[in-house]
C-alpha cells in the first residue's frame, strides 16, 4: 500500500501541477492573451523560458488565471519582502522585577536601580508584587503602599511627564503595573 504524499497548499500550482485544461493567460509583460488551453499556455511559458504560475482558480470570465513568470524570483522576491519587514518591526522588550511587602530596604533599593536600568535602555519595566500566606489578607493595602513607594521612586529618577504607567492587573497573589518612558 502506497503512503499518501503530502502536499504543501501554501506553494502555488505550476506548470504541469495545473489541472485545468483552459486558462485565462497573462503573459510577463502583463498582458491578457486571452483563454488557453492548458497545452498552448504551457508551450508559451516554455518557449519564453518562465514558468506558467496559477495565479486564481476563477477569474472574472469564470476560467482560471495563469500567469507567466520566473517562479524562483517570485519566491525570492517574496522571502525578501518578509525579511524587511522583520528588520522593520520595533520589538517591545519587557523586564519583569518581583518584589515582596516585606522586602528590605537595600534590596528594594537594589531591585528598582535595576529596574531604572531597564527603562533607561528604553525597555519597558514591569514591577510585580507577590503576596503569600497572611499577606492576602490585606493584599490591597499593602499592595498599595508598594506600588506607591516604586512610583515615587521612578518619579523622582524620570520625571512626572515622561514616566507613563499602564494599567494594572491583580491574579491571584499577584500585582502587576507596567512603567516605560515616554519617547523610548
Amino acid at each position: 500500500m502506497k503512503a499518501p504524499t503530502k502536499t504543501n497548499k501554501s506553494l502555488p500550482v505550476i506548470n504541469e501541477r495545473i489541472k485545468f485544461e483552459q486558462l485565462q493567460l497573462i503573459d510577463q509583460a502583463g498582458q491578457n492573451l486571452g483563454v488557453l488551453s492548458r497545452a498552448a499556455a504551457l508551450a508559451v511559458a516554455d518557449e519564453a523560458g518562465l514558468d506558467l504560475v496559477l495565479i486564481s482558480e476563477t477569474g472574472s470570465e469564470g476560467v482560471p488565471v495563469a500567469k507567466v513568470m520566473d517562479f524562483g524570483r517570485l519566491q525570492y522576491d517574496k522571502k525578501k519582502k518578509t525579511t524587511d519587514s522583520k528588520k522593520k518591526q520595533k520589538v517591545i522588550k519587557v523586564k519583569e522585577i518581583k518584589i515582596r511587602p516585606k522586602i528590605g530596604a537595600h534590596d528594594f533599593d537594589t531591585k528598582l536601580k535595576q529596574g531604572t536600568e531597564f527603562l533607561d535602555e528604553g525597555k519597558r519595566l514591569k514591577v510585580t508584587a507577590q503576596f503569600r500566606g497572611r499577606e492576602n489578607a490585606s493584599k490591597e493595602e499593602l499592595g498599595r503602599e508598594l506600588f506607591d513607594r516604586v512610583h515615587s521612586v521612578l518619579l523622582n529618577r524620570f520625571g512626572e511627564s515622561n514616566l507613563i504607567s499602564e494599567g494594572e492587573s491583580k491574579a491571584g497573589s499577584f500585582w502587576s503595573k507596567v512603567y516605560y518612558i515616554k519617547g523610548k
